[in-house]
């Protein structure tokens, strides 16, 4: 009996979900599964502050990097999902039907927080967009808002490749909270090297046309305005009426299939995923793990055998600091920082191996089951 899995969204975790399932299924009668994108192009979420700074980064193809996977590729937007008659609306009035369904919809940063964001500021989810603007004459100052790691790695980018500019860094706490001590003492070192100011302490209350105002009344000067806090996923999945959190995430279960539809599986920045140290949050080094997860759980529910729950811990949190420096803070499972740290080259060297992971990893899979796990967790996960 024909069996169709629909993959929506075509970044990390539904390009790694997608063609594992077409490699696990490829024996198994006759399956068909459809990746759905609105852009051909594949885009490296990992590299944006350094298409923000204005770096030319190699293109992906989606089509060629599912090239001999056996999945289809189907361009388009979705704009809504029927969990009940089990079909995916696109933008130009296809629809897809499906028996199981991937949602991997990822997030984008959340300009509704403060009043003026969505209209004057800048994300790196259009960076293009930023580049251009940080090249035109007449810009001098450039405030990132937003402490945590993409803002960080954003501010440092921004200010080695544009050295002219006066870059300021507000943050609502001190920048990169969640690593250690050793760590932010180290970041504020270069951030001094590269001529980086940072706000900390201070709560964005409004984006200006020409600056940023903040909560005590007092405004930061700023020609260009980047958002980096907070994100929010697509409100397919809510508008479907399948059970999300208050952030639109997909509730799932431990095999990471939705609580409400158990067709739905949910991945990556779309799924609002637990372990027995606490949720998951949205990264690279979770997100491709939660998709061979689901995958596999997939291939198994179509074998007639029972998925298995998730499993995951944490290991590291990688940052560039421009093209020359980076920050490794290693962690424990939960996320919580250990003493030991790598800096300098050898810490960006270090980075640049996790960025460029993703597109050999992608390119294997389509012949070889990979494991990108750094950990399970250990006992942390049982």
């Amino acid at each position: 009996m024909r069996k169709d899995i629909v993959v929506v969204g075509a970044g990390y975790t539904g390009m790694m979900c997608a063609v594992r399932i077409a490699h696990r299924t490829r024996r198994d009668g006759d399956v068909t599964v459809t990746l759905v994108n609105p852009s051909d192009r594949f885009v490296e979420r990992l590299r944006t502050h350094q298409t923000a700074a204005g770096q030319e980064l190699t293109v992906h193809r989606i089509p060629d990097l599912l090239d001999g996977s056996g999945v289809v590729f189907r361009q388009g937007s979705v704009t809504a999902v029927d969990p009940e008659e089990r079909r995916v609306t696109l933008a130009d009035l296809g629809v897809l039907k499906y028996d199981t369904l991937v949602l991997a919809l990822g997030s984008r940063a959340d300009t509704s927080l403060v009043p003026g964001a969505e209209e004057y500021a800048f994300t790196l989810d259009e960076p293009r967009r930023l580049a251009a603007r940080l090249a035109e004459s007449g810009v001098a100052a450039v405030t990132v808002c937003g402490g945590g790691l993409t803002g960080v790695e954003a501010a440092a980018e921004i200010a080695e490749s544009h050295p002219e500019l006066k870059v300021t860094l507000v943050s609502r706490g001190e920048p990169a909270s969640m690593t250690g001590d050793r760590a932010r003492a180290y970041l504020a070192t270069v951030f001094e090297r590269l001529g980086v100011s940072v706000r900390s302490g201070e709560a964005v209350a409004k984006v200006l046309l020409d600056g940023v105002e903040l909560a005590d009344g007092s405004v930061v000067p700023s020609d260009v305005t980047l958002w980096t806090t907070g994100v929010r996923v697509p409100a397919v999945a809510a508008a479907a009426g399948i059970t999300t959190d208050e952030n639109g995430r997909v509730v799932v279960d431990a095999q990471l299939r939705s609580v409400s539809h158990p067709d739905v599986f949910a991945i990556g920045d779309a799924a609002a995923a637990r372990q027995a140290w606490g949720p998951i949050h949205g990264t690279c080094q979770s997100g491709i793990p939660t998709a061979t997860h689901a995958a596999d759980n997939i291939a198994r529910l179509l074998r007639g055998r029972t998925p298995k729950p998730f499993r995951f811990g944490y290991f590291h949190q990688p940052l560039s600091l421009g093209r020359k420096d980076g920050l490794i803070q290693f962690v424990r499972k939960d996320d919580t920082p250990r003493r030991f740290i790598l800096t300098g080259r050898l810490a960006a060297r270090y980075k640049e191996t996790v960025s460029s992971s993703p597109i050999p990893v992608f390119r294997i899979s389509r012949r070889v089951n990979v494991y990108p796990y750094l950990s399970k967790g250990g006992r942390a996960t049982r």
